[in-house]
């Protein structure tokens, strides 16, 4: 089977959907039967592109002004797209939402319904062109892939389809994601002027969806004496809508207990995540909660909100808080700090649990969609 992906995403910094388009790749060569040709946007490949780092298009932020600039784009992605069918592709994947035009079987992964349950953490024009096109390309697809049973439940349930249509293949987690001796990342943890399993860890998007405002809100609570000892770093680029927590933050990191530490590399990001006392990953909605996967593996237990998908990723191994509630975050953070038996046990869980995900099961359901789509 040659399978066209459409890899555009790649060609912006890798968070959630671009980890998932690289590692989905590189997973798939492994399958015997599937060769996949990239569509970059403007033209093909066969390898992957280098990872990009915040920058990359200094004209993303003015195109979301301009009226019409997403219509416009996916009209010059369709033309090149149709012109790169002597490629001679079986089957087109789309892996992030709405897919483009092709005459022949088409698979979609369905991440989320984010657009249904929290509008407003979408910009205006991109949530005009998911309402317009979604639907429509559910339809298209004769494979629908989820993440997450929990997706493939909403999904069925709102647009009407039945459950053969969907096939649920849950994400891995990269190599880079394991147990590390402090030793081995003491020059990342100096950097950042931190000791290992001192520190508290947020990992996203700085956008509201992510609620990061509830982990610096449930910092604020802790003494005194425990922030300065147990400080919450906080990676990832900054998101549509930031704004709206911008001054909660410039209070914490005035305080000194909090650090804003950016986007960074993914080895950088590994090695933080082996080293923190727990991850604080209070999302509001998660199709699947990538990070909460990537620190269980790495021996981090993670404190995580009871939402959709990521009680179905971390199971027992979770510290479940509510949505809204600083002091039930707090004092979970304050129970990974004092009862290192409970710490250690989740621990324990946490990387009992992650041995049941790999990027090679997720690329071997993916292609088990691909030859039902293709009524094999």
């Amino acid at each position: 089977m040659r399978i066209a992906l459409n890899a555009r995403i790649l060609q912006a910094p890798r968070t959630g959907i671009g980890q998932y388009v690289a590692e989905l790749v590189n997973a798939l060569r492994n399958e015997p039967d599937v060769d996949v040709a990239l569509f970059h946007g403007w033209g093909w490949s066969s390898a992957l592109p280098e990872a990009a780092m915040p920058g990359y298009s200094r004209l993303t932020p003015l195109l979301r002004q301009i009226p019409g600039a997403y219509q416009a784009r996916r009209w010059l992605e369709q033309k090149r797209f149709d012109q790169g069918r002597a490629q001679n592709i079986d089957l087109y994947h789309e892996p992030s939402l709405w897919p483009l035009a092709f005459d022949g079987p088409t698979v979609i992964t369905l991440h989320d319904l984010t657009h249904l349950h929290f509008p407003e953490t979408q910009p205006p024009a991109r949530l005009k062109e998911i309402e317009r096109r979604l639907a429509t390309g559910v339809q298209q697809a004769q494979i629908i892939l989820t993440d997450s049973q929990a997706i493939a439940d909403e999904a069925q349930a709102y647009f009407g389809l039945p459950a053969e249509r969907f096939v649920v293949a849950p994400l891995g987690v990269a190599p880079r994601f394991h147990p590390r001796q402090p030793e081995s990342i003491d020059a990342v943890l100096k950097a950042h002027a931190v000791v290992a399993e001192e520190y508290f860890l947020c990992v996203g998007t700085l956008e509201p969806r992510k609620n990061l405002s509830l982990a610096l809100r449930a910092h604020a609570l802790l003494p005194e004496a425990v922030r300065q000892r147990y400080p919450l770093l906080i990676v990832g680029m900054a998101g549509w809508q930031r704004e709206q927590f911008s001054e909660e933050l410039r209070r914490a990191l005035a305080s000194g207990h909090v650090c804003l530490l950016g986007y960074l590399p993914d080895e950088q990001v590994a090695q933080l995540l082996a080293g923190a006392r727990a991850l604080i990953f209070p999302s509001l909605y998660e199709g699947f909660g990538l990070p909460v996967l990537e620190a269980m593996a790495s021996g981090t237990p993670v404190v995580i909100t009871r939402s959709s998908a990521m009680p179905e990723v971390a199971a027992g191994a979770g510290n479940y808080i509510e949505a809204d509630d600083a002091q039930g975050l707090s004092e979970a953070m304050t129970l990974l700090l004092d009862d290192q038996a409970h710490w250690q046990a989740c621990r324990e869980a946490g990387l009992q649990q992650a041995r049941l995900f790999s990027w090679q099961r997720c690329a071997q359901a993916t292609a088990h969609a691909y030859r039902q789509a293709m009524g094999g």
